[in-house]
């Protein structure tokens, strides 16, 4: 199979392409072949990382509600087979749980692969790998695509192939970590008995959490939505981040007058959630509440989060929370490791999250981890509930920006698009200092200008596409107008920067 195709199906530290038609325009790249082969490099890759015989590795890949799962799996499987190792279906799970086959003694997979494109199109699908030590790198997947292009696929009988029902091992260690988290004198086994959660999971792989987590705990979840699969996503984007998503779980925790409301994304690795009088817990107050939650067993400790969080973010964290905000670079991978690499200096960091809601704790073995999220925020829910607290208490006085835009200035006509951008970023920062606009620092990602009693504008170059996303935020109404006005000063006349948008 050649390189050159494969390769194209990298996204950062995953793959993902195009898996079945039904949008015009949009060719199929990745199909059984490529998930055959793809697997097999995996098994290939896992030998060498454990030292183990091809023969000796047990492989898990489980999948999520997309159409184009089932055909997917099995290419996989058989891949993985044809080298020689054992492959063990998994069938419907969560790209946490799929990490976490690795881990469960009564399991221990020697590596996994989950199946998904998360909150992308119903015509779209992926695969993600993991290891012992996590998810791999992007240097890793370049690593296995061109491994992969080397191998010819084959198909094998996996009829007889081990199933494995991971989802009800996954949800059992939930509730086990709940109930240690409440300690409930009353109702160890049912910690949640007279509180309503409703979970929206978007049609996605997330309906077990209400029926194998939430009910056995005790929790009503009447009006609880989307909980069935089902691969045409057919009621909104299973993304958190998505207004349709985040209006439909607000609607149903207000109509059912519900304590708590809990969304996640396609594959489980993203959460948010809503409060009962309708206000978001997602992007900033996703951060601001976990580490609320975190911040009695981490005193002072650092979080780190992705470039386009708040300054209201900062001054709560800082200011209300004694805790040190560490403002990264975008990518769930890259706040990972910025958390992983500061605790082995010997910084404390407990959490590393993005306003996308992608969320990795330290006790969580730094996995990105929605529904891990949503235990820590149902352990200090039923602790409020049983003294008469409100969880809203938490993040009470966490303040938010006036106004916030976001606008995508897009490169074109040019193949080198990553020099071109950088290029782009020397030169704004360079007329923002001629301005006297004073520049943060340190700044981890792209030029941050701040704007004192005003706001900041953020520009920098997206991680995998020619475009250079621009983060505008005001402390006041008509701010980001002023301030978006200063900013296309800043970019203008760049030949290849399509500027329109501003």
């Amino acid at each position: 199979m050649e390189a050159s195709l494969l390769l194209k199906l990298q996204n950062g530290s995953d793959v993902r392409g195009i898996a079945m038609e039904g949008v015009p325009g949009e060719e199929v790249n990745l199909r059984s072949a490529e998930a055959n082969v793809i697997a097999a490099a995996f098994v290939q890759f896992l030998a060498k990382k454990t030292g183990k015989k091809t023969s000796e590795l047990k492989v898990a890949v489980g999948h999520d509600s997309r159409l184009s799962a089932t055909a997917l799996k099995e290419a996989a499987m058989q891949g993985i087979k044809g080298q020689g190792a054992t492959p063990v279906d998994c069938a419907l799970a969560s790209t946490p749980a799929m990490f976490m086959s690795i881990i469960f003694e009564e399991t221990q997979m020697d590596g996994s692969i989950m199946i998904t494109a998360s909150h992308l199109p119903f015509n779209r699908n992926g695969m993600k790998f993991f290891t012992k030590d996590g998810g791999l790198e992007k240097q890793d997947i370049r690593q296995l695509l061109e491994m992969a292009a080397d191998i010819e696929a084959v198909e094998t009988d996996i009829s007889t192939a081990s199933k494995l029902n991971l989802i009800d091992i996954y949800a059992k260690s939930l509730c086990e970590t709940i109930r240690a988290g409440v300690q409930s004198t009353d109702n160890y086994d049912a910690p949640l008995t007279g509180m309503h959660i409703v979970v929206d999971a978007g049609n996605g792989g997330g309906g077990f959490f209400a029926r194998k987590v939430l009910q056995p705990l005790g929790a009503d979840t009447s009006g609880s939505c989307f909980l069935e699969p089902d691969g045409h996503f057919p009621n909104h984007i299973p993304n958190p981040e998505n207004k349709e998503a985040m209006a439909a779980i607000k609607k149903a925790v207000l109509d059912n007058k519900a304590d708590l409301g809990i969304i996640f994304d396609t594959d489980v690795d993203r959460m948010s959630a809503v409060l009962p009088d309708g206000q978001d817990i997602s992007r900033n107050a996703l951060i601001a509440m976990m580490a609320a939650i975190l911040q009695e067993d981490y005193p002072g400790s650092t979080i780190v989060t992705d470039s386009v969080t708040s300054d209201e973010l900062t001054e709560f964290l800082e200011g209300k929370l004694k805790l040190k905000h560490h403002r990264f670079m975008r990518g769930y991978k890259n706040v990972i490791n910025e958390c992983i690499r500061l605790n082995d200096g010997g910084t404390v960091s407990p959490l590393a999250i993005e306003t996308s809601g992608h969320g990795a704790l330290k006790e969580n073995y730094y996995l990105d981890d929605g529904a891990y999220l949503a235990v820590k925020l149902l352990i200090a829910a039923a602790k409020a509930f049983k003294e008469g607290k409100a969880l809203a208490g938490l993040i009470s006085d966490l303040k938010y920006p006036a106004e916030a835009k976001e606008y995508r200035l897009y490169i074109r006509g040019i193949d080198d698009f990553k020099s071109y951008g950088n290029d782009v970023l020397a030169k704004f920062k360079e007329r923002a200092v001629a301005k006297g606009i004073e520049i943060a620092s340190p700044s981890f990602e792209g030029v941050r200008l701040v704007f004192p009693n005003k706001g900041w504008v953020l520009l920098r170059l997206s991680l995998h596409d020619p475009n250079m996303p621009m983060n505008v935020e005001g402390k006041h109404p008509g701010d980001c107008t002023e301030l978006t006005a200063v900013a296309k000063e800043l970019v203008a006349g760049f030949e290849h920067l399509d500027t329109s948008v501003l």
